[in-house]
């Protein structure tokens, strides 16, 4: 049996580069804790619930639990419970006012979720003037027309096919 040698089949990185910096070991640690309490059916739908509502992304204003507990089928508690949690992570804020809480999503904290996941835009890479090549449209000097090369003629080119002779 011989010993061969496999030709290189494309020169090219088999794989794509990083075009923005990676998650750190803190923030995706923090990230995580997030998306923990998210992970909760009850608890996500209680964090899009509170968005939805007019006042739920605006610290201060809020939202009253009276108006959210409607639309869960678990007890008063419970919601507490899950309310609690959503607060003790980052995710909302609250303030008492008399009998009721009125419950805001924290300012940022959506964008720091989407962030992990949306692209970011790419600096455009500066790109170095080609030389062209022999057999590339160049214009005629002090003209924007284009000469074919190899065409000999300073003419446009048209679509309509020429004619041999006169009518």
């Amino acid at each position: 049996m011989s010993k061969q040698t496999l030709p290189m089949a494309d020169p090219e990185p088999c794989c794509s580069p990083l075009v923005r910096d990676s998650v750190s070991e803190e923030a995706a640690a923090e990230l995580a804790r997030l998306f923990k309490a998210l992970a909760d059916p009850v608890r996500l739908r209680l964090l899009a619930l509170i968005g939805a509502h007019q006042g739920g992304r605006e610290p201060g204003a809020g939202v009253c639990v009276c108006e959210l507990t409607g639309a869960f089928e678990v007890t008063a508690p419970t919601i507490s419970h899950h309310l609690k949690v959503l607060r003790e992570t980052g995710l909302i804020s609250s303030e008492r006012r008399g009998t009721w809480v009125y419950y805001w999503i924290l300012p940022g904290v959506l964008e720091r979720l989407a962030g992990l996941f949306a692209p970011q835009p790419v600096a455009p890479q500066p790109v170095a003037p080609q030389p062209l090549s022999a057999g590339s449209a160049t214009s005629e000097p002090g003209t924007s027309e284009p000469v074919s090369a190899g065409s000999g003629t300073s003419e446009p080119a048209t679509s309509e096919p020429a004619t041999a002779g006169a009518r």
